[in-house]
């Protein structure tokens, strides 16, 4: 029997045929016995396995969005497998850009271990079953476009930006003093203003091909909806758009790729702090005799939420002059068409479970204590 032969049959079994597509672990098993009887099998089998990697990107997916399903979906050992199968195919892939290259190079390099042929195939199978059935994004792509390419005009000032702007937040998310912590954020925020607003002056000055691009960031459970929201305070105040996927756990941001780099460091950072924030209350709460409550925690995060947004919106302002409103606002045109293109339907969603009034207080609490100091405007 041929190894294709032999994949064939495994493939027919665990993921092509009726008792497969139910889910049923006797086709799983199946399939697994087939490929375990068969080593000279494997070279096959990894092959099959780039390809359903490929099919992927051309659904729109990319690298970060496949690893963040198999780890919501799977267990850690699917992980180190498509891992391992993304770096494989990357090797034939063509060149796909600063951001994507940048995926590739954070994905583990931890081989998946084999305990045995039957369970290792097993492990294979699961993870082929659930590349197989992934639907189809909208494109990241900017329609093949230079948004995809690193940009040339980026150089070495915008790399020093950004490394002050993650040292605050590094600093923000290492000092065990909230008020501390929330200044440093507020400094971040007035630095990532900064940017965009020389970004934009640039733009203006001596216009380039760039054009919106877009990004997606994962927004994991507990209490995602409360995490949306916060992600898109973030993204508003930083010239960009974003939309939820509730279902695949992710949000999709749209705007200029400096701007997109800001909401991917504030956010990630901001979730630290609110956790932190939110455990500190939480404990002083339970101190006072009172329960652990889930509509506590998701009625903090919507506070603080809520009012980070005002604030990044504050300090965002400071950094805006009159004469610059035209620059800015032909770029917000950019970024909110290339969010149309890529959603011409969206819902809004009715935020759930904000119903306690001790939650939302400490939550806002947490959010004001942030020193939002002006700046000179720039000009």
């Amino acid at each position: 029997m041929s190894t294709s032969s032999t994949v064939e049959r495994a493939f027919t079994a665990a993921l092509y045929s009726a008792t497969a597509r139910s889910g049923h672990d006797d086709a799983l098993d199946t399939g697994a016995s087939l490929l375990a009887a068969d080593p000279a099998a494997d070279a096959e089998l990894a092959r099959r396995g780039e390809e359903f990697v490929a099919t992927a990107w051309r659904r729109g997916w990319q690298p970060a969005d496949v690893v963040r399903i198999v780890r919501r979906e799977l267990d850690e050992v699917h992980v180190r497998l498509v891992a391992a199968l993304i770096r494989a195919q990357s090797a034939d892939d063509r060149p796909r850009g600063r951001r994507w290259a940048a995926q590739l190079d954070e994905l583990t390099r931890d081989e998946p271990s084999r305990t045995d042929r039957f369970s290792y195939a097993t492990a294979v199978l699961e993870l082929y079953r659930l590349l197989l059935r992934l639907p189809t994004l909208e494109s990241l792509d900017a329609s093949a476009g230079p948004a995809s390419a690193p940009a040339a005009r980026h150089g070495d000032g915008e790399s020093r930006m950004l490394g002050r702007i993650r040292a605050l937040l590094a600093k923000a998310e290492a000092t065990g003093y909230p008020e501390e912590a929330e200044a440093l954020s507020a400094k971040a925020q007035e630095l990532m203003a900064r940017h965009s607003v020389d970004e934009a002056l640039l733009a203006a000055r001596a216009p380039s091909p760039d054009a919106p691009g877009a990004c997606r960031i994962g927004v994991e459970p507990p209490y995602e909806q409360t995490k949306a929201v916060l992600l898109d305070a973030v993204a508003t105040a930083n010239h960009c758009r974003a939309v939820w996927n509730e279902a695949l756990g992710f949000s999709t941001v749209v705007g200029f790729e400096g701007d997109l780099e800001a909401v991917e460091l504030l956010y990630t950072s901001l979730l630290v702090q609110a956790t932190t924030a939110m455990t500190r209350a939480e404990s002083a709460q339970r101190a006072g005799g009172r329960k652990r409550t889930k509509t506590f925690r998701q009625s903090f995060l919507a506070a603080y939420a809520h009012r980070i947004g005002t604030r990044l919106e504050a300090a965002a302002r400071t950094q805006v002059t009159e004469d610059l409103l035209p620059v800015l606002a032909t770029r917000d045109v950019a970024v909110t068409d290339r969010l149309e293109r890529m959603f011409p339907e969206t819902t809004t969603t009715r935020l759930r479970g904000v119903s306690d009034a001790a939650g939302w207080t400490e939550g806002a609490q947490a959010a004001d204590r942030a020193q939002v100091e002006p700046r000179r405007p720039l000009s």
